[in-house]
Formats: structure tokens, C-alpha cells, sequence
């Protein structure tokens, strides 16, 4: 549990390249990840509230597909690129020089990266 939540802080801090060990730095990153997931989910309910109000307000939009569902659309979409450029890049940029394999570490970080770059734009589309 200790380690756990070290590993958490560190993830917190960016700082999961430093952990002793190449699992260790995984799961930092995968830590990291998850935190960022979770806000992003938190500003994703509230920006398909704001959205579906929307909806209500504009009946002109017409034929079911109003602005909560172009949301859903765009994030259905962008799930399936950030998992995809993820694993690219983990492919890509995941193998260290001693031979030890960062693709974890390196996937993980890209994802914490883009979900974060997505709850911004989430947050902007609501108006926040």
C-alpha cells in the first residue's frame, strides 16, 4: 500500500522515469494515467449535461443528432485514437538503450498526456 501511494505521488509529480526499477516506473505511469482518467470522466458527465441542455434548449438541430451526440461521437472517436497513438508510440519510443522495455511506461505517459489535453477541451466545449 505504501509503495502504492509513493508511486502515486510520483505520478502526480511526473517524475515516474526516476522509480528504482523499470516496473516500478510502469506502474507509476499507469497510476498517472488513471488519475487523469478519472477527471476526464468527471468533466466528460459534465460536459454531456451541458450538452444535452443544449439540446433541449435548440430543438432546430432536428433528426436525433443534436450536440450530446456529436459529443459522444468526438469522444468515442478520440478514445480510439489515444489508444492507438498510444500503443504507436510505446512501440516506437518504449525500448531503452540497456535493453530494458519502457513500452508501458512510454504508453502510459502518452495517455496520461492526451487525457489530460482532452478534459481541457471537454472543459472548453461546457464553457469552462
Amino acid at each position: 500500500m505504501l509503495l502504492t501511494l509513493l508511486l502515486l505521488a510520483d505520478a502526480v509529480g511526473g517524475n515516474c522515469a526516476k522509480a528504482p526499477t523499470q516496473a516500478a516506473a510502469n506502474r507509476c505511469a499507469e497510476l498517472g494515467w488513471q488519475a487523469a482518467d478519472r477527471d476526464m470522466n468527471r468533466e466528460w458527465r459534465a460536459a454531456r449535461s451541458t450538452m444535452q441542455a443544449r439540446d433541449a434548449r435548440d430543438p432546430t438541430r432536428g433528426g436525433g443528432f443534436g450536440y450530446a451526440a456529436a459529443l459522444l461521437d468526438s469522444q468515442r472517436a478520440w478514445l480510439k485514437f489515444r489508444d492507438t497513438q498510444c500503443v504507436l508510440e510505446g512501440g516506437i519510443d518504449g525500448r531503452n538503450g540497456d535493453g530494458s522495455d519502457a513500452r508501458a511506461l512510454v504508453r502510459f505517459s502518452c495517455m496520461e498526456r492526451m487525457t489530460i489535453a482532452r478534459t481541457q477541451a471537454l472543459r472548453h466545449l461546457r464553457g469552462g
